[in-house]
């Protein structure tokens, strides 16, 4: 089945995560063609016009709704040859994004562009058990104590429960900007334990607004906590090791 992909993101305001998405789709490209002209023996040509074809979507902050942009997508994979569209949520925690507006989103846009395409939902990016070496990578160069993985957090419940399973993976504990428990809460948790030196990893994928505000929340407890040590890691940021995971879950 010749199918077009199309990566869907939160959308947002900073320019930074658009750079990062479009270099993703890039790397992406480059890998679906690699993976094609390796296993196919014929008829590579058309083939790859599908298979690269590529597209980004947003949730929020488009002129359009995300269902009018996946119809005008899958309409353009139809004139290429697809006769399925993957779609890819590029997404960390199954909150109420993930979960409910995001296929609401997909049913409506099946149903408006009928059966001569398919349209797929994918598995979120967060749910792919490969995101622990990532994380983990970023770690070598740290020498904390202790780790806190701070993610952004869900009101749906169901939602932080891979972060809490992340956290224990790599050695840490779970903190989250929009619900409990705070950074502040789990630093203070910590530091009443006798730790000195320790890791902040935003498990966020690249970086904009949001890890501004984890930088500067690390600036306000450096001057709240002057003996402590802080180390910030990077967001997982849009590299060739995210690429495969992202393949992995598109095929």
């Amino acid at each position: 089945m010749a199918s077009a992909h199309l990566l869907v993101s939160h959308g947002s305001h900073d320019p930074r995560p658009e750079i990062a998405i479009q270099h993703l789709v890039e790397l992406l490209c480059h890998k679906i063609q690699s993976d094609l002209l390796v296993t196919t023996t014929g008829g590579i040509t058309s083939q790859l016009k599908c298979q690269t074809l590529v597209g980004t979507a947003y949730l929020e902050l488009n002129p359009e709704p995300l269902h009018k942009q996946i119809i005008k997508f899958a309409k353009n994979a139809l004139d290429s040859g697809c006769d399925s569209l993957k779609i890819q949520p590029l997404f960390l925690l199954p909150g109420v994004h993930v979960m409910e507006d995001i296929p609401a989103q997909v049913a409506l846009a099946q149903q408006a562009i009928g059966q001569n395409i398919k349209i797929f939902l994918q598995p979120y990016l967060g749910s792919h058990p490969g995101l622990e070496c990532l994380l983990a990578k970023q770690l070598i160069a740290t020498k904390a104590e202790a780790k806190i993985l701070l993610a952004h957090g869900s009101r749906r419940l169901e939602g932080n429960v891979p972060v809490e399973a992340m956290a224990a993976k790599i050695g840490a504990v779970a903190a989250y900007l929009g619900v409990s428990p705070s950074l502040e809460a789990r630093v203070q948790e910590l530091v009443g334990t006798g730790y000195k030196n320790l890791a902040i990893i935003p498990y966020f994928l690249f970086p904009g607004g949001m890890t501004d505000t984890v930088a500067q929340k690390q600036q306000e407890l450096k001057l709240q906590f002057p003996e402590v040590n802080f180390q910030l890691t990077e967001p997982l940021g849009a590299s060739k090791e995210l690429v495969e995971l992202i393949w992995d879950l598109l095929k």
